[in-house]
């Protein structure tokens, strides 16, 4: 599976440059490049703004890939390198949401206006956060992916019970946020978005120190 990904992830990241070039002649001198909540445009720039956005947000992308995939190189956890193969999925649906976000970016300029709206950029997201919370349960103590609270990284039983709850969490509250993103207004959307995460990620972090306390 790490194979296949290495393989399909350099595709999806171009993705996004490639659609600009297939469309570029067809493009507008002025493309709307700010949309407002509700997805109509409400400023304009040259079709070269576009293009120097796609190419620092692929570079974002490219620099986020690589960190993720290489950060357990740096950790000095003992059992940090056991994340590699999970730190490589994490990766690899990090790229996948920022290259669909990218083409919905140029199609959207393209067309005058955000055909999905916001709702469906946060509906991806908490698809992300579902991938995410697959693989925490699993994770290995480290000190920079998963719940990072001074208590889990000290012992290794809190760290395992917690995580194991933020994996469910994250699971079923990031397929949640994404059916309920998709089918609420704008406003609404940004609201039920920030306040689940809040929770996904509060809830966890309570349960973890008062594992601490209980031990102690």
């Amino acid at each position: 599976m790490r194979t296949i990904l290495k393989r399909l992830v350099w595709p999806v990241m171009a993705a996004p440059s490639v659609y600009l070039a297939i469309i570029w002649s067809r493009l507008p001198e002025k493309v709307a490049v700010h949309f407002d909540l509700q997805g109509n445009p409400d400023r304009y720039g040259s079709k070269n703004e576009l293009l120097v956005t796609v190419i620092v947000l692929t570079v974002i992308t490219m620099l986020a890939y690589l960190l993720l995939t290489n950060i357990y190189r740096i950790d000095p956890k003992k059992y940090a390198a056991g994340n590699k193969d999970r730190l490589q999925s994490i990766a690899f649906a990090v790229v996948l949401l920022l290259a669909v976000v990218l083409c919905l970016i140029i199609y959207s300029s393209s067309q005058g206006s955000i055909k999905l709206g916001i709702g469906f950029i946060f509906a991806a997201v908490g698809l992300m956060l579902a991938v995410v919370g697959n693989y925490l349960p699993n994770m290995k103590p480290n000190y920079f992916a998963g719940l990072r609270l001074p208590w889990t990284l000290e012992n290794e039983d809190n760290w395992k019970k917690t995580h194991r709850l933020a994996g469910k969490m994250f699971f079923a509250g990031g397929l949640l946020l994404a059916v309920i993103c998709l089918f609420t207004s704008p406003l609404a959307s940004i609201i039920i978005f920030f306040a689940g995460t809040l929770i996904m990620i509060l809830v966890p972090c309570v349960y973890s120190y008062r594992l601490y306390k209980r031990g102690n």
